[in-house]
């Protein structure tokens, strides 16, 4: 296993995924969705600090653009909007439906980055891309 592969570090990413949602499910039992969104936010924040700070990352990060700061700023919106959105649906439904549509955002990733990036999947690509859009619908929809 090389972790230089991106293949790896995104199969590690969709394994923390999951288990974030297993662990988010019952962590956000009899309490505020978004107060437990805060509570995560803060331990990401810490955690990332600690091994930035740890590897030396954190002292030198070299010259930000405007463009950079601007588009990291909506990143970070983007995913306190989604993190406050999931712990919603968690404390609401069961993680194993609220897991399969947000995984959408696949769907909806590749379709931006089609249309804002000018990414061109492949027809195996968009096949699969319909594949998962097919598989959660199955899962959500009642039979």
């Amino acid at each position: 296993m090389s972790f230089q592969s991106w293949q790896v570090w995104a199969l590690l990413s969709a394994a923390f995924a999951a288990l974030t949602a297993i662990f988010a499910k019952v962590g956000v039992e009899g309490i505020n969705s978004d107060l437990a969104t805060l509570i995560r936010t803060v331990i990401v924040l810490v955690a990332l600090a600690l091994i930035l700070l740890a590897t030396g990352q954190l002292g030198h990060p070299g010259p930000i653009s405007g463009k950079t700061w601007l588009f990291l700023l909506l990143s970070g919106l983007g995913t306190g909007a989604s993190w406050l959105c999931y712990f919603r649906a968690l404390k609401l439904g069961p993680a194993t439906l609220v897991a399969p549509i947000d995984k959408l955002s696949v769907v909806l990733v590749a379709l931006f980055g089609a249309a804002f990036l000018g990414e061109r999947p492949s027809l195996n690509g968009w096949l699969g891309i319909a594949l998962i859009s097919a598989g959660a619908v199955l899962i959500v929809v009642k039979s």
